[in-house]
């Protein structure tokens, strides 16, 4: 019989783990592999953000609004008048003893010195300067230096445009109207020029002064005002455009708001003839009259320069500076041949928005300011008096009716029918604004409110 007893010394089982030997070659060629991938993943990386980049970039930021500049124009600033800049370049005579004795000749009654007028004053300049036939010839040939000077500035704006006839042959029209360089904002020159001559163009060609030629784009237009902004690149002007210090002929506006404005002398450039390059001297005769267009004013500047009825252009004055744009819009049906403008003072904010690609906001008013008579006589409120309103405009969709004084937009306070357009000018198509209007009612002038949800001008 076997011995079951256990054994003194017991038995284990020993597991011996063995270490695999490296393969040096077969890890070398996994980390040459992962090398060659995150070398090749970072090319194909680089190669899809060089194509893609410009793609997105184009679509966050469109070409026309990369590296372009606000187009800003300066706030008016007061002139001097005619009568001031003659009394500046007069010499200034020592004071004379006082007379003794009642008045003499050149003093009011109390022997006080009369001041001289304007006409005295340019007789006594003239006085000693004998006037012959070579001063004639120097002043128009320094006109006519001044002119082809300031044509710098312009260009001829080519519209072209393809007619198919009964032939079914295909015709090209060309029509022409004048342009002014105003400005540029870093990557395009902005060109002013009329909204109804290029508004139906295929192409459109700039001519400059030296005889180059470009291809133009439209880049905004107002067709109330029948004004356009054309742009051109930088890049596609030619080397001989600019003046020998490197800068672009630019035309720089004036001021129209000048107290004494009749009696200027200026200059009209363009097409006030009719015809392309054509000009015209003289001087304006009025600039009083107040023109009423929707939602904001213009004064209208007349001239005594007799010239066609379908005039386009510019004036200027004796700086160099734009005093108005040209227009057919005519007041009085005896003056149908007298050169009239926009005053550019008015113009100014319009083509400021224009020229940055800004939409115009519209309500569709047409109002005045309100006189002092009717709001003592009458007791009507000082405000923006409502006299018509656009069909189907925001203001008459949203209640406003002729007769009201509008005298609260959001928090601008509404004095008169300009603070109402410069508050206009400030705010953009699709936002709505609270509108504060007195209307008439039997007890007096009663308040109320609207809720008016502008749109854009076009």
């Amino acid at each position: 019989m076997p011995d079951l007893q256990p054994s003194s010394q017991n038995d284990f089982m020993v597991e011996r783990i063995k270490v695999k030997p490296v393969n040096r070659k077969k890890l070398l060629r996994r980390t040459l592999l992962t090398v060659g991938l995150a070398v090749l993943f970072g090319l194909v990386a680089c190669f899809t953000f060089l194509i893609l980049e410009p793609v997105i970039s184009n679509w966050l930021y469109p070409p026309e609004q990369q590296g372009t500049q606000m187009v800003v124009f300066p706030e008016d600033q007061d002139e001097m008048s005619p009568e001031e800049m003659l009394a500046e370049n007069l010499p200034v005579e020592s004071p004379s003893p006082e007379p003794q004795g009642g008045p003499e000749e050149g003093q009011n009654p109390e022997g006080e010195p009369q001041e001289p007028t304007l006409r005295e004053q340019v007789t006594e300049i003239l006085a000693d300067i004998p006037l012959e036939l070579r001063h004639y010839k120097e002043l128009f040939s320094a006109l006519s230096a001044y002119v082809n000077e300031l044509n710098h500035s312009m260009v001829t704006v080519t519209a072209v445009t393809s007619n198919i006839d009964w032939l079914n042959d295909v015709r090209e029209s060309r029509n022409q109207c004048p342009g002014l360089i105003f400005s540029e904002n870093g990557m395009d020159l902005l060109i002013l020029t009329k909204y109804s001559a290029v508004m139906s163009a295929e192409r459109l060609l700039l001519t400059f002064w030296e005889g180059s030629q470009v291809e133009a784009r439209l880049k905004q237009y107002n067709g109330e005002m029948d004004l356009a902004v054309l742009t051109v690149s930088l890049e596609e002007l030619p080397q001989g455009l600019r003046w020998e210090n490197g800068a672009l002929p630019m035309a720089k506006f004036g001021t129209s708001n000048l107290r004494n404005l009749a009696g200027t002398p200026v200059v009209a450039l363009g097409s006030p003839m009719g015809t392309s390059n054509s000009m015209g001297m003289g001087m304006i005769t009025s600039g009083g009259t107040v023109l009423s267009m929707t939602d904001r004013n213009y004064r209208l500047i007349q001239t005594d320069i007799s010239g066609s009825q379908n005039a386009g252009g510019v004036l200027f004055d004796l700086q160099g500076q734009v005093l108005g744009i040209i227009t057919d819009n005519k007041v009085g049906s005896d003056m149908k041949n007298m050169i009239t403008a926009y005053g550019v003072s008015e113009l100014q904010k319009v083509v400021e928005k224009m020229a940055n690609g800004i939409p115009l906001a519209y309500m569709g008013i047409r109002g005045v300011d309100v006189p002092r008579e009717a709001n003592q006589e009458l007791g009507v409120p000082y405000g923006a008096y409502v006299q018509e309103l656009e069909m189907d405009s925001p203001a008459m969709q949203a209640g406003i009716l002729p007769g009201d004084v509008m005298t609260k937009m959001d928090d601008r306070v509404v004095g008169n029918f300009s603070s109402y357009s410069t508050a206009l000018m400030q705010m953009e198509p699709g936002q709505t604004v609270h509108v504060v209007v007195m209307r008439q009612a039997q007890e007096g002038y009663k308040e109320m409110s609207f809720n008016i949800e502008l749109s854009e001008v076009e």
